[in-house]
């Protein structure tokens, strides 16, 4: 009896010293997620989604920034100890990549760094996926983003039915749109393609709706707040190959993404006249700026934190993409527009079919 016991208590000792362990691990392994959004009514289900379908949901550190005039009730949710929330009137808004820099003053050291659109639903043990793939990956650089545009999905008017749109089980890729190259000025509309490949792709453009990276990101590749929207993706995409980063596209991306204002649930966006009437600086003056912005990123022009680095250069990067900056011309249209560009990525010592079996 007295064996039994001793046993006993060095089970649920030990079973506890393991709990306590995992634990730690866990939170070694935080992820920072940032999470901007403006009057947007998915809000919560996004953040709600990112929490339930998490497998280790302690490892979760939200930063939302609610351009809204009345804010959600953060203290009504369960993960609320896990989250920053800060709530600003819609009219001192200056734009999406504002308040991705404005988030990013938030972040603490976390281990990985997730940024998403606030209208985004997450499939279940998203991120034991994406922290899988992103180890798998490191055999090629320390330093990359994982980013694509995800596969989409709708929703009915309640927010209480979401259909995702899981048909196609590939790898997008991601593109410029033919006929809009250089549409603003220097800036092009990207797109997503889907490849022929079932294995993560090497490529070159990046979504900011879906980016996920080690915390370096944050320190190596700041957002710069004097962007507005077009420009963005162009400019965070530079940075990282001009600094010596990587990009990759993985399949079956383990979250979707709303891409269009159905019927019956509209959203405000920041550009909208009513919002614009009390703004000091309006969006089309922020507009411009961005616009300047990045003219003068690509002319080596923005010194600091904000500029390009010396890894590599502007032409490297407008070979690789198929076009010229300087000339604004398309130089390849299969490397612009199709997947002729991306290369395949090969870990030698772990074959990707391992990996990908967890994704299901």
């Amino acid at each position: 009896d007295q064996l039994s016991t001793l046993l006993h208590y060095l089970q649920v000792f030990f079973g506890k010293l393991l709990e306590l362990i995992c634990d730690n691990c866990i939170l070694s392994m935080a992820i920072f997620i940032s999470v901007p959004s403006y009057k947007d009514p998915l809000l919560t289900e996004t953040m709600c989604s990112a929490y339930q379908n998490a497998k280790f949901k302690k490892n979760l550190r939200f930063c939302v920034l609610d351009q809204s005039e009345h804010g959600i009730k953060i203290d009504k949710l369960i993960f609320k100890d896990q989250i920053i929330y800060e709530n600003v009137p819609p009219v001192i808004s200056k734009g999406v990549c504002w308040a991705r820099s404005r988030i990013q003053e938030y972040f603490e050291d976390e281990e990985y760094y997730l940024q998403i659109d606030s209208h985004t639903i997450f499939q279940e043990n998203w991120d034991e996926i994406l922290i899988t793939y992103y180890d798998w990956l490191k055999a090629q650089n320390n330093n990359f983003v994982i980013s694509s545009y995800p596969r989409a999905f709708t929703c009915n008017k309640t927010l209480t039915e979401f259909e995702l749109d899981t048909k196609f089980q590939g790898t997008h890729g991601m593109s410029f749109k033919k006929g809009d190259v250089f549409k603003y000025d220097i800036v092009s509309i990207q797109t997503a393609i889907p490849t022929s490949s079932s294995e993560p792709l090497k490529g070159h453009l990046v979504a900011a709706g879906f980016l996920f990276s080690s915390g370096n990101f944050v320190k190596e590749i700041p957002y710069d707040p004097e962007y507005y929207f077009h420009g963005e993706e162009l400019a965070i995409a530079v940075k990282l190959f001009t600094r010596g980063w990587d990009v990759f596209h993985i399949p079956k991306t383990p979250l979707f993404h709303l891409y269009t204002d159905v019927e019956n649930l509209p959203r405000d966006l920041h550009w909208n006249p009513k919002d614009e009437e009390n703004r000091i600086k309006k969006w089309t003056e922020l507009d411009a700026i961005s616009k300047k912005k990045i003219e003068s990123l690509f002319n080596g022009e923005v010194d600091g934190k904000f500029g390009l680095g010396d890894k590599r250069t502007i032409k490297d990067f407008g070979n690789a993409l198929g076009l010229d900056f300087e000339k604004k011309e398309i130089v390849s249209p299969d490397l612009a527009f199709t997947e002729s560009r991306f290369l395949r990525v090969i870990n030698e010592s772990v074959p990707f079919a391992s990996v990908l079996a967890n994704n299901k």
